[in-house]
């Protein structure tokens, strides 16, 4: 549960996206720089309470929007977001619309991913160290559910379930692409969700994405081509919505009992430890500790 008095620990992160700065509503501010041996993060952590509940929030782009999609430092995002007590994460995310049925201004939580990034560091483990996280369910369902009943409280048009296609960016899809992501039954297409999601799998984090759909990408012959601003214009009235959204569903994200994510690391490590490169060992830490721990009591 939160951490009360610890202005230094959260249990909830929320990772904005293109649009999303900074969470209204956010008492007892704190501003943190948080060192990573990934390097740094986006931009400084905000701490603070949303609705009585702990939580830090981080802008994946960088406030004034500086960082592209693939130069994120994902590691360093999601390590930083641990190491305050984080154990949930939401992501909020501009996403183009692959469906009919999903309109601009609409909401999505999908749940599943696939991933067409190229130049991303997708994994913790690396150096000598080796981990398989089980992964055919992305996102977390007792997340998921918390994040759905929030959208219906405050009026959003929100759609449960669906694929979310990454692709690297920053450019948009060619007309070829994105018909050709619709055959494969995309709902959303997006580019920053991966390696995110993988790495907060590793993390041992729930993790959700509340996705704001502001265009049909350019597969929808009657449509205008997608534009940075028909798309800032559409993401202005999704981002005053995800605010609300986010406030409704803090209590509810607060009470999500423990699951399967916050022990995905529990049979992923294969290196022996007696193999483990020490200095990769201190570097992982903050993700290994609670497993190797464990295992060694065990015996």
């Amino acid at each position: 549960m939160t951490r009360q008095g610890n202005r230094t620990r959260a249990d909830i992160g929320i990772i904005g996206g293109s649009g999303l700065y900074d969470v209204e509503g956010l008492r007892k501010v704190k501003e943190l720089s948080v060192k990573t041996p990934f390097g740094p993060a986006s931009d400084t952590v905000m701490l603070g309470e949303l609705e009585g509940v702990r939580i830090a929030f981080l802008s994946r782009h960088g406030r004034g929007h500086r960082i592209n999609p693939s130069e994120i430092n994902y590691r360093a995002n999601i390590y930083a977001l641990k190491s305050l007590g984080v154990r949930r994460v939401i992501s909020v995310s501009a996403v183009g619309s692959m469906k009919e049925s999903i309109k601009p201004g609409d909401v999505v939580l999908p749940d599943q991913f696939i991933d067409l990034t190229k130049r991303r560091v997708s994994t913790f483990f690396e150096g000598g160290i080796v981990a398989h996280v089980a992964f055919g369910d992305p996102v977390c369902a007792s997340l998921g559910s918390a994040l759905l009943d929030a959208a219906r409280t405050v009026g959003a048009t929100v759609h449960r379930g669906g694929v979310y296609i990454c692709i690297e960016g920053p450019q948009f899809s060619t007309k070829g692409e994105s018909r050709l992501y619709r055959q494969w039954g995309a709902s959303v297409i997006g580019m920053t969700n991966l390696p995110e999601a993988k790495l907060a799998r590793e993390a041992e984090l729930c993790y959700a994405t509340v996705a704001l759909a502001t265009d049909y990408d350019c597969w929808h012959e009657t449509e205008q081509a997608v534009t940075v601003e028909s798309i800032l214009t559409t993401l202005r009235q999704n981002v005053t919505l995800a605010k609300q959204l986010l406030r409704t569903a803090m209590r509810a994200v607060a009470d999500v009992k423990a699951c399967g994510c916050q022990r995905a690391l529990q049979d992923a490590i294969i290196t022996a430890p007696d193999r483990m490169p020490a200095s990769i060992r201190r570097k992982l830490a903050l993700l290994m500790d609670r497993v190797i721990l464990e295992k060694k009591g065990a015996r």
